[in-house]
C-alpha cells in the first residue's frame, strides 16, 4: 500500500525545505536524496552494523586507575 500526503514546502535560510510526517519517519538520521526527473526520492542511509571489537578499538584509554586484587583463587579438585 503506497501512502500519500499533500505538504507544504517552506524556506529554511536559503534552502527550501519540507516537514516529514510521521507516517513517513524513517530510523537515522541521514538520508541519501536522489531526483529522477520531476520527482525526488529520500532513502535513509545505511550503516554497517560495527562489531564490538571495532568499537573497543575506537575507545580511548581509560582514565580511571583500578584497583583489584589479582591474586589467584586457590586450586580446588575437579572430576573430569
Amino acid at each position: 500500500m503506497e501512502l500519500e500526503r499533500h505538504v507544504r514546502i517552506f524556506k529554511n535560510g536559503r534552502n527550501r525545505a519540507v516537514r516529514i510526517p510521521v507516517e513517513f519517519d524513517f530510523p537515522g538520521d541521514e538520508v541519501i536524496m536522489r531526483k529522477e526527473g520531476d520527482k525526488i526520492t529520500l532513502e535513509p542511509v545505511k550503516r554497517k552494523q560495527e562489531s564490538l571489537i571495532e568499537w573497543l578499538r575506537r575507545q580511548g584509554p581509560l582514565d580511571e586507575d583500578f584497583d583489584f586484587d589479582l591474586r589467584e583463587a586457590p586450586a580446588r579438585d575437579v572430576d573430569l
